[in-house]
């Protein structure tokens, strides 16, 4: 007998050999069996939870396969400097900032994320000028909607130790008056600096971050996520741990390791006592840039780390966002399957955002994975529109594209650089429409059950996880979603508004609307 029955539902299983149902039935947190509403009463005993759907839609539990749940969680605790939170100018932020300091005692650390220069009145970053005129006793850290850039006030540069003097990093550029050659505050691809230079948000704040996050993630049918952070480490690891194992954080959690996190683990496995379906290691992750003007890391030392970490059957999980770091992901790939051939490897390029059709043939013939975001176009289309170069906005997330060309496709947000809300990706997908209602290349449009498919079905595949989750199969997690409404049946504009009802974690729920708001 079961746990929990479901019924009276529109079950899409994302599993093409029964692709709808009516019911679902739980038992010992997997699910026991999908079937018509007429197998109801032999499924049931006095004991079983019941939940009458009344026709609204279930699905696979949602996964997010690219997110950034600890900077989430401090964007949550720390200044909200989006635009989305009325931030309009840089006035706007110092007004904040002021407010803020005028509680917390001299020398006590400012942080605030999310700014975006492209919607503010000077159309410019802030400076370390900007910021002395907001707080001058106080060190403060800005960081940009993208992660990749950070502002400092004079004072938390000189904690941090740049000043004139100060070589650019290897890897990263430090912005500098064309005349005096100070820095201005702003920083670029030196988030792996600064954290190493700047105290670690109390334990008590970034746990009540935690928390939120792991709601706001129920909220939103996110059963699972995968986190990208470039700094996962043995002590991120002890994190999650302790996040997960103290009930703070509820979504099941792959970790990707950084680099750093890599070599510490091959000198010694990093152990847990937390079940593998709650809290894993999955992949390491190497982000590719020329934010100096050229590939790091180079391709001599990327093939060599690449290298390694495949024969060490570690799933290499690359950050490239234009053509020619594109093409240097491939070619690594490429070279660590010609020294140790292997199938079914799942390597993956992370947002692969201008991809033309020749770099997408070429992507599928290596048997690359996508993991990309179409959140993206609908919270930064309009800002793509203005602003990208014409011959790269003709290829902009060609998520059609890709896919036509065979290669698998996992949905994520990239949070907190978007908000998380895999319904507004799918929208995206399926309409390629823009906040304000514009349209990014119309020909990358793809149907509903491909855009579920990226965030269900696909999304397991992106972590090895298919045959546990990514379908309402039997013998799978009983990871659910409960929407309000059918994506593939309703007209495409109105996908955007469907709501999630209620979200199941384990046969538990986690997340009721009518609870929970």
């Amino acid at each position: 007998m079961s746990d929990l029955i479901l019924f009276n539902a529109n079950v899409i299983t994302m599993d093409p050999a029964f692709p709808k149902a009516q019911l679902v039935a739980v038992k010992n947190g997997k699910i026991q069996n999908v079937a018509r509403n007429d197998n109801f009463k032999k499924l049931k005993n006095p004991n079983t939870k019941v939940i009458d759907c009344r026709g609204k839609t279930v699905l696979p539990g949602f996964i997010d396969t690219h997110i950034h749940f600890h900077g989430f969680a401090e964007r949550l605790v720390t200044l909200n400097l989006s635009p989305r939170n009325h931030i309009q100018s840089i006035s706007d932020i110092r007004d904040r900032i002021g407010q803020l300091s005028k509680d917390l005692p001299p020398g006590t650390w400012i942080r605030g994320g999310g700014y975006n220069e492209f919607y503010l009145t000077e159309k410019r970053h802030p400076t370390r000028w900007d910021l002395d005129m907001a707080a001058s006793v106080h060190p403060i850290k800005l960081t940009h909607r993208s992660g990749r850039a950070h502002v400092l006030n004079s004072l938390a540069l000189k904690l941090v130790n740049i000043k004139k003097e100060t070589a650019d990093p290897k890897e990263g550029l430090i912005d500098r008056d064309l005349e005096t050659g100070e820095p201005t505050g702003l920083l670029f691809g030196m988030s792996d600096y600064l954290a190493k230079a700047i105290p670690p948000i109390e334990n008590d704040q970034i746990e009540r971050g935690i928390n939120l996050a792991s709601d706001e993630l129920c909220s939103l049918g996110i059963t699972s996520i995968h986190d990208a952070s470039p700094r996962n480490n043995s002590n991120r690891w002890e994190k999650f741990q302790r996040w997960k194992g103290g009930g703070l954080l509820k979504s099941r959690v792959s970790v990707a390791l950084g680099i750093e996190g890599y070599e510490e683990y091959k000198k010694e496995p990093f152990s847990t006592q937390i079940n593998e379906t709650e809290l894993k290691i999955r992949g390491v992750k190497i982000i590719l840039h020329e934010t100096t003007g050229r590939l790091t890391p180079n391709q001599e030392e990327l093939n060599e780390v690449v290298l390694n970490i495949h024969r060490d059957g570690l799933q290499v999980i690359l950050h490239a966002i234009e053509e020619k770091t594109i093409e240097a992901a491939c070619k690594v790939i490429k070279f660590a399957l010609r020294k140790f051939p292997k199938s079914d490897h799942r390597h993956r390029i992370e947002h692969c955002s201008v991809c033309t059709p020749s770099l997408a043939k070429r992507i599928a013939s290596l048997g690359i994975m996508v993991v990309t975001q179409p959140n993206f176009i609908y919270y930064n289309g309009d800002r793509y529109l203005m602003t990208v170069p014409k011959p790269n906005l003709e290829h902009l997330y060609p998520i059609a594209t890709l896919i036509k060309n065979g290669v698998t496709v996992a949905g994520s947000s990239d949070r907190p650089v978007v908000p998380a809300n895999p319904i507004i990706g799918i929208y995206s997908a399926v309409s390629r429409k823009t906040e304000a209602g514009d349209v990014v290349l119309p020909g990358e449009r793809i149907v509903p059950m491909d855009a579920l498919k990226m965030y269900t079905e696909d999304a397991a595949k992106a972590i090895f996880e298919e045959k546990a989750k990514g379908s309402v199969s039997p013998g799978k997690l009983a990871d659910l979603v409960v929407l309000s409404h059918d994506p593939t049946e309703i007209p495409v504009d109105e996908i955007k508004d469907i709501e999630v009802e209620m979200t199941i974690l384990g046969g538990e729920v986690v997340w009721d609307k009518m609870v929970n708001q």
